[in-house]
């Protein structure tokens, strides 16, 4: 085993998926949730988001090559559903929805939130997705280093789901009023994040088109 591979592996990890990025979101998005309802969102939506990118390591290149789907399709995908979130969590249009159900969050609400967004985009998102083939395509016949980069992989979302878990109990720290200007705030950096998805695609998906056009000039 490389130490340089698990430097580089748990890097490129720990950068697309973003552990501590997501915490703050991952409060926002399930503030209304009961602790109980919070945790498995955690759990469930972490788990989710370890068998798509470890699935998308092993056959990700081979399938987007049979579709014919490049990455510049996941990467505006992923920008543009997560420009939703954004835009529902900066006009608060969840709390409408929530007026008309009961106070207790629905189950299937939590489970929706599991595997959108958390799993996918904020966990499993383009990026991180790329980053699986981008780092298994280059470990192509060696199957220790692989399973190496799997390894590493997998570590990282455990620490992702372990700082999820804890996050449950800074929301009992948080005050209505904190958490709505918190969640407007958050929306604003989502929105910039999910349109940097998007431009990104967009000059990935030119400049494979036209080589020598790139997001740089």
């Amino acid at each position: 085993m490389s130490v340089d591979l698990v430097v580089a592996s748990f890097t490129s990890f720990f950068v697309t998926i973003d552990p501590v990025g997501v915490v703050p979101i991952f409060l926002s998005l399930t503030a209304h949730l009961a602790p109980a309802e919070r945790r498995r969102v955690a759990l469930r939506g972490t788990a989710l988001a370890a068998a798509i990118l470890v699935g998308f390591a092993l056959v990700g290149e081979a399938l987007l090559d049979w579709l014919g789907i490049g990455m510049p399709a996941f990467r505006i995908a992923g920008g543009l559903l997560l420009l939703v979130v954004a835009g529902e969590m900066l006009f608060e249009r969840r709390n409408e929805r929530r007026a008309q159900r009961a106070d207790t969050a629905a189950e299937g609400e939590a489970d929706a939130l599991a595997v959108f967004p958390l799993a996918v985009p904020l966990l499993a998102g383009p990026a991180a997705l790329t980053a699986a083939v981008l780092m298994m395509s280059e470990q192509a016949g060696d199957t220790a280093d692989q399973l190496t980069v799997l390894a590493t992989l997998l570590v990282v979302l455990a620490g992702a789901g372990v700082l999820l878990l804890l996050a449950s109990r800074v929301a009992g720290l948080l005050g209505r009023g904190a958490i709505d200007v918190v969640t407007r705030l958050l929306g604003i950096v989502l929105a910039a994040l999910a349109i940097q998805f998007v431009l990104d695609g967009v000059f990935q998906a030119v400049g494979e088109r036209i080589p020598n056009v790139s997001p740089e000039g």
